[in-house]
């Protein structure tokens, strides 16, 4: 890929002079950065600080297994693509296989890394990393968390486009994580 950033793009960043934690919960923690540009403008400048996260577009033949969830954030259930936080000390892919194994009861014979983004860099440190998975091997049996409450589903590829941008599909991390997949089957 080529690189758009140049020289004269030095003078665009800035740097972190103090940093306080103003709130921790179980999901992020709400971070005040003290920071200075390189022609000395300061502020603070609010960031949630989260674990990376992961995204499984999961191919069974010609469907896609989605998963319908509530969430809580947008008070309504939700179809999705499998996904999850990675745990603390885990990689990016094994946290995909762990999260399709338990949100699906599916095992990955092939998992391909399709990228990774970073879900809004103005408040976000965090990024979340995109796999396709194929060669699916189903086990029967989902393995949630406690509060986890999920109902698995197959959709075409039509329908999955089709449902982008509506109020089922509310997600615009899965927009994206769906454009990474397009990008990839064209490349294939």
């Amino acid at each position: 890929m080529k690189n758009y950033f140049t020289s004269d793009d030095e003078k665009l960043k800035w740097k972190t002079l103090a940093e306080k934690k103003l709130l921790e919960t179980v999901v992020f923690d709400v971070m005040d950065y003290t920071n200075q540009s390189a022609s000395g403008v300061k502020g603070d400048y609010y960031v949630m600080r989260a674990p990376d996260w992961v995204i499984v577009i999961t191919k069974k033949e010609d469907k896609f297994i989605m998963v319908k969830q509530w969430r809580h954030g947008e008070k309504a259930l939700s179809v999705e693509f499998p996904g999850g936080v990675i745990d603390k000390g885990e990689d990016p892919q094994t946290a995909a296989k762990r999260e399709l194994m338990e949100e699906t009861g599916c095992i990955a014979g092939k998992l391909t890394n399709l990228g990774s983004v970073n879900p809004n860099p103005a408040l976000f440190n965090n990024h979340v990393h995109v796999f396709l998975a194929e060669d699916l091997t189903a086990t029967g049996k989902q393995e949630l968390d406690a509060d986890e409450f999920i109902n698995c589903m197959e959709l075409s590829e039509e329908e999955v486009l089709e449902g982008m941008g509506t109020p089922q599909f509310p997600h615009g991390l899965m927009t994206m994580a769906f454009c990474l997949y397009m990008k990839h089957m064209k490349k294939a």
